[in-house]
C-alpha cells in the first residue's frame, strides 16, 4: 500500500536524499514545508504535492487530513539540527511515524523524551544512520567480529570539508543550534564507530574552537584518534576537488578503509528499511549523541601518545 508523507525542510541541503527515496520506494508526497521556498527540486519528484511556508498553515492541512481520513503516515524531518527535537514531537503527538536526519538530537536527555512521546502516542521515531548500510562498514564489523577476542584496533579517523564564510554566519555556526563541528559532521561517523567497535570507554578532546575538533576515543575493540574540521587551511594535498574541497580517511593499523563511493542509494535503502518494520530507533543513536555531547563540553586534555598526527597543525 502507498504510504503518504510530509516532509519538513524541503529546502535543506540533505531533502533532496529524503524526496528521491519516497520517489523511489514507490510512495506519496503530499505536503512539504520550509521558512525558505527554494524548493525547485520538488518538481523533480513531486510537483504535485502541497507546499506552505508557515508551520501553522503546514499543521492545519495535516489535521485536515486526518479530519478527511487520509492521515500521514510519515512525516521525514530535515530541519536544522535544533529543530529536530520540536518537529519530532508534533508528529508524534499527531500519531505519525518520523523519520529524521542526524543528529536525531542535541542532548542525550532528549532521546528519553522521546521515548516516553513514542509509548503515549503511539507512533514511532526512525534515524537516519546510513553509515551503517555501507558495505565497506558493514565488512569491517564483519572483519573486527571475527578477529580474536580481546584484540583492540588502532584507528585513525580523519575528515575535512571545506565550508566558506557563509558557514559560520548560518546556524551551522553556532553550537546551541548545530552542536558544534564534531556533531554537525561527525555524529554519524561517531555512531559508525560504536557500531563497529562496541561500547565507549573513553573520551578524550584534544582540540576544540569553531571549525576544527580533534581528540581520543576508546572502544571495547579499538583505539581511536580522531580530527574533523571545516577549514581548508587544513586539508592535506591529496584532498578530493568536488563541490567543496573534501578529505577523508579511515585508517585501521595499516590499512586504509575505501568508502570513498557507494554513498549514493543509502537514503533510500534507509526508507526500504523503515518501511519494512527495521529502521535505526531511538535508543540506537544513545551512544553517538552522548560522544558529541561530551565532546561538546568536557575539557581539554593533553594529547601526548594519542595525539592524531594532523592535531600539530592547529597546536
Amino acid at each position: 500500500m502507498m504510504k503518504k508523507f510530509a516532509l519538513i525542510g524541503a529546502a535543506g541541503y540533505i531533502a533532496p536524499r529524503h524526496l528521491r527515496a519516497i520517489k523511489d520506494t514507490g510512495h506519496e508526497l503530499v505536503a512539504a514545508m520550509d521558512v525558505n521556498d527554494s524548493v525547485g527540486i520538488m518538481d523533480s519528484h513531486f510537483p504535485n504535492a502541497e507546499f506552505f511556508t508557515e508551520f501553522e498553515d503546514f499543521s492545519a492541512f495535516v489535521d485536515d487530513q486526518t479530519i478527511l481520513g487520509k492521515k500521514l503516515d510519515y512525516i521525514s524531518i530535515c530541519t536544522p539540527n535544533y529543530l529536530h527535537i520540536a518537529h519530532i514531537k508534533y508528529a508524534l503527538k499527531n500519531g505519525i511515524d518520523v523519520i529524521c536526519e542526524k543528529p536525531l538530537v542535541l542532548e542525550s536527555k532528549h532521546l528519553d523524551e522521546l521515548k516516553a512521546y513514542e509509548e503515549k502516542y503511539g507512533a514511532r521515531v526512525n534515524s537516519i544512520l546510513q553509515l551503517r548500510l555501507h558495505p565497506s562498514i558493514i565488512a569491517l564489523k564483519e572483519k573486527v567480529d571475527a578477529a580474536p577476542a580481546g584484540h583492540v584496533f588502532d584507528v585513525d579517523l580523519t575528515y575535512m570539508t571545506s565550508r566558506g564564510k557563509w558557514y559560520m554566519k548560518s546556524w551551522k555556526g553556532f553550537d546551541q543550534k548545530s552542536g558544534g563541528v564534531a556533531t554537525n559532521i561527525g555524529v554519524h561517523f561517531y555512531d559508525m564507530l560504536h557500531f563497529v567497535f562496541g561500547k565507549l570507554l573513553a573520551n578524550e578532546v584534544h582540540y576544540r574552537d569553531d571549525k576544527t575538533a580533534s581528540g581520543y576515543l576508546q572502544y571495547d575493540r579499538a583505539r581511536v584518534r580522531w580530527f574533523l574540521s571545516i577549514d581548508a587551511n587544513n586539508l592535506p594535498e591529496n584532498a578530493v576537488a568536488g563541490e567543496k574541497l573534501t578529505y577523508r580517511s579511515i585508517t585501521i593499523g595499516d590499512e586504509e578503509l575505501e568508502f570513498s563511493g557507494g554513498f549514493t542509494d543509502l537514503h533510500t535503502q534507509s526508507y526500504q528499511n523503515i518501511l519494512n518494520d527495521h529502521g535505526f530507533g531511538v535508543e540506537e543513536n544513545r551512544a553517538a549523541i552522548e560522544t558529541v555531547e561530551k565532546i561538546r563540553v568536557q575539557p581539554i586534555a593533553e594529547a601526548g601518545d594519542k595525539a592524531h598526527p594532523l592535531l600539530s597543525k592547529v597546536l
